[in-house]
């Protein structure tokens, strides 16, 4: 079932397909972004995040390196570039038993990224309607 939730999660990455989110989140969905303390609940705000976040991080030098999937969970390292700045992450996915993903947890590294993770997506989450 997780392989099949990953195929789709990269056809969406791929396509930086925003609509096609809600066929893949569930309903509940927790967001747990790598510079926002409290988790994100439901589809609406998770939806709103992994928006931004397509606009963000999924430049042309986005890639995913390595990939570790079990039956219901996923963790999917990758890496691009920001600003001339290296990142390296983790996107840590769960799905249910019809394959909606039911967690989804962002963790980034180095610092540096993060910082600048941070101003970015406070900037593209407050065009796309936000505030972080």
């Amino acid at each position: 079932m997780m392989q099949k939730t990953i195929d789709h999660w990269h056809r969406i990455i791929r396509d930086k397909d925003v609509v096609g989110l809600d066929s893949i989140l569930h309903e509940d969905v927790v967001f747990h972004s790598p510079v926002v303390h409290t988790p994100q609940e439901g589809k609406q705000i998770t939806t709103l995040y992994l928006a931004a976040a397509f606009n963000v991080l999924n430049g042309d030098d986005f890639k995913y390196l390595r990939e570790v999937i079990g039956e219901r969970d996923a963790v999917l390292e990758f890496q691009t570039v920001i600003d001339g700045v290296t990142l390296n992450g983790v996107d840590m996915i769960s799905c249910d038993e019809d394959g909606l993903i039911t967690d989804f947890k962002v963790m980034v590294r180095p610092l540096k990224a993060i910082n600048l993770i941070h101003a970015k997506m406070g900037e593209m989450l407050n065009k796309l309607g936000k505030a972080s």
